[in-house]
């Protein structure tokens, strides 16, 4: 389905952009004035589809009262909301889309779930931003809770007076000057305050996670035993590695593979929380 899907999108002559980087960097921020580098029609940021300074379609992960519940907006977890994003975007004729994501999992986790082709081209946040400019992006968001959604503060009004606080205007000077008129281009930008910005961030417990491990393991085979999880975390999500025994006569690789896809997929679909790696350690397979 995937292949048929990407090649629906080649006949169609679509490119996917990515721009990555850790959460609060400047990614929102930034995303109009790389989509204008590279000619890109439109953006998809935080469960919003923006063409042309407008909503599209979708609705924003930073109206959510909860960290986790925007983490899941941001990823499409809900079938309704992702088919409706597809469905504009199957409408739209688009030749290139930028997608916005604090890893490289995470967009293509979007692209597939929007029935895009994966990124062909992925830009770090770093290539486009100084470290001064990044961590004065860092202490914005982690002091003032402040938030960028890149369209005009008209939009946010309209449809999320709520959480709006201010707007931001970024003049842009054109290499190739037009005919007439200057050669400065004004984009504004919105500087929302989210709810759980205000309430603080929502993080998961490493005894909890362990449970939810140790759950899932049990529910997709219960003579599979786990001896040892280890949980490191980082910039991008959770890599857990798992040491168990098996029982003699296990197919271990499809059984293996099957087992990650499992665990990842339900605590992704339950937390929001984002899985980068589950590796399996076989220690023993006993009679």
């Amino acid at each position: 389905m995937k292949l048929f899907n990407d090649f629906m999108w080649f006949l169609k002559g679509i490119t996917v952009f990515a721009l990555v980087g850790e959460s609060g960097t400047g990614k929102s921020f930034r995303a109009k004035l790389l989509a204008q580098k590279y000619g890109i029609d439109a953006i998809i940021d935080d469960g919003l589809l923006i063409q042309d300074d407008k909503i599209v379609a979708g609705h924003s992960a930073k109206r959510e009262q909860t960290f986790l519940a925007a983490v899941r907006v941001a990823v499409f977890d809900d079938k309704q909301h992702r088919d409706e994003i597809a469905r504009s975007l199957q409408k739209l004729n688009l030749k290139k889309i930028l997608i916005l994501g604090t890893s490289e999992k995470m967009v293509n986790k979007i692209a597939m779930r929007l029935q895009l082709p994966a990124p062909s081209k992925i830009i770090k946040i770093e290539d486009i931003a100084t470290q001064e400019e990044i961590d004065m992006a860092i202490r914005s968001r982690r002091i003032e809770g402040k938030h960028v959604i890149p369209v005009p503060s008209l939009e946010i009004k309209r449809n999320y007076p709520k959480i709006f606080y201010d707007s931001i205007r970024i003049k842009l000077s054109q290499k190739k000057k037009p005919i007439t008129g200057n050669n400065t281009k004004v984009y504004e930008k919105s500087v929302v305050r989210p709810e759980f910005s205000k309430k603080g961030r929502i993080s998961i417990s490493e005894a909890a996670l362990t449970q939810m491990v140790m759950h899932c393991v049990t529910e997709f085979d219960s003579a599979i035993r786990i001896k040892k999880l280890t949980i490191k975390t980082d910039a991008h999500g959770y890599r857990l590695i798992i040491t168990i025994d098996v029982p003699f006569g296990t197919q271990l690789a499809g059984k293996i593979h099957n087992m990650q896809k499992y665990i990842i997929e339900n605590i992704e679909r339950y937390t929001g929380i984002l899985i980068e790696e589950v590796s399996i350690i076989v220690d023993k397979i006993s009679q």
